[in-house]
């Protein structure tokens, strides 16, 4: 798998393999699964593969299992299994930076993970259809309530027949690939990472899970008391949060809506420095523009 053109690690990227000629005219089945939901450092790779329906049989003689199941040797040499076997079936990766997924989980209308790889998988079976693939089957690991989800794909692709189940990577084969596809990219990206920020840091960081202590340690000794983590991090994690809390330099953001309370203390708020003051007679400025000479805009 070329990742190479992986090189800003803050955007998001999709990879693909050629399309199997015979994907065009053949109903196809479609598996959709993900690598990196939990982890707090690196990305989150989504995978779909898809092959003949004629071609099943064949497909589940390879061998392929659930990629959690597999050693990372095993992954690599089903990977080079499906991608060998380029004639029939095709498979894509969406690459989600773990910049992208802080930023879409802080928005302030916050977009969650859920919404997240649900979008994911919808614009990746969009992409099999905008390529002409003809779509017939797919399956796909669920995120959240398995039926709730299946509902919500069905009504967007109304002509497909979609099944969506727990486990999925161990009951299809077809998921079991795209599974693989994911985690072989995920793995890759981490070991190969290439950090923007020109510091050296320790790449002995663990399984990236919170729980991992040495992911918690990387954590603890990477972070930069004013800047924070590298974008390895996704920093909406709570475990980011509380280290924050405990090393970083304290910011106190005086919120324009506490302006009447600061002027009750006695002190006053910086947009009170920009707010014309009048007496029963006169306006009065405050010294700070008396000493600059500066007048308020009128408005018109």
């Amino acid at each position: 798998m070329e990742l190479e053109s992986y090189v800003d690690n803050s955007r998001n990227l999709t990879i693909k393999s050629t399309i199997p000629e015979v994907t065009l005219s053949e109903p196809c089945c479609v598996g959709i699964d993900e690598a990196g939901r939990g982890p707090v450092l690196g990305p989150m790779v989504y995978g779909i593969c898809y092959y003949p329906l004629s071609r099943a049989e064949e497909v589940k003689n390879l061998g392929l299992a659930d990629s959690k199941t597999l050693s990372e040797e095993q992954r690599e040499e089903l990977f080079k299994t499906v991608d060998e076997n380029k004639e029939f079936i095709g498979w894509a990766i969406n690459i989600l930076s773990p910049n992208y997924l802080s930023k879409s989980m802080l928005k302030r209308t916050k977009y969650s993970l859920n919404e997240v790889s649900h979008d994911t998988a919808i614009g990746l079976i969009n992409l099999l259809l905008t390529n002409n693939i003809n779509v017939h089957e797919v399956y796909v690991d669920t995120v959240g309530v398995a039926e709730k989800y299946q509902d919500k794909l069905q009504k967007i692709f109304p002509g497909l027949q979609i099944t969506v189940t727990p486990k999925a990577d161990a009951k299809f084969p077809v998921v079991s690939a795209a599974s693989i596809c994911a985690k072989v990219a995920r793995d890759k990206i981490l070991k190969e990472w290439k950090f923007l920020e020109n510091i050296q840091f320790n790449k002995e960081h663990g399984s990236g899970y919170p729980s991992d202590p040495t992911t918690k340690k990387w954590l603890a000794e990477s972070i930069d008391k004013v800047f924070g983590f590298p974008q390895l991090v996704r920093f909406s994690w709570s475990t980011c949060s509380n280290i924050l809390d405990s090393k970083a330099v304290a910011i106190h953001w005086d919120d324009d809506d506490d302006d009447e309370d600061e002027a009750a203390k006695g002190t006053a708020s910086i947009t009170s420095f920009f707010t014309p003051k009048y007496d029963s007679n006169d306006r009065q400025k405050h010294q700070f523009f008396k000493e600059r000479q500066l007048e308020p805009v009128e408005m018109f």
